[in-house]
């Protein structure tokens, strides 16, 4: 899997201290950017190159929290890659003792730009054929 190290800030927090619930969601927006972005394109190119990727699925399965000014890692991976859709999976872990704090996924269909799902282009196809693969498992 792509790792993506990032500090939480306070904002991230609740009051409790504990990185709030939905703040995982955009850590692994982050680690879909960043995992494109080391595959040697980004975000705006792939929509630019006319598919964009709305999620229609959110899953995330919470372990331990993580807290103001913990180092953590976002690992992200492609777990499945369909015809119309493709499936991303994460892992999140503090850097300092590599303890899993959260996993999950998210689905993105592929939208053409007259808005109707369809097939990647031959560019993000390969690109995503090549990714790093995540595991469904912990």
């Amino acid at each position: 899997m792509h790792p993506f190290a990032i500090r939480v800030r306070y904002g991230d927090t609740d009051p409790m201290g504990f990185a709030y619930y939905a703040q995982y969601l955009r850590w692994f927006e982050i680690g879909r950017a960043e995992m494109l972005r080391a595959l040697g394109t980004s975000y705006r190119a792939v929509e630019e190159g006319g598919v964009s990727l709305p999620v229609v699925e959110a899953h995330c399965r919470y372990f331990k929290p993580a807290r103001y000014d913990d180092l953590i890692a976002i690992e992200t991976g492609v777990l499945v890659l369909k015809r119309a859709s493709v499936r991303f999976g994460y892992r999140v872990v503090r850097e300092a003792d590599r303890e899993l704090l959260a996993t999950g996924h998210t689905e993105h269909c592929f939208l053409g730009r007259d808005g109707k799902p369809g097939p990647p282009t031959p560019v993000l196809a390969e690109l995503l054929q090549r990714a790093p693969r995540a595991s469904e498992r912990p």
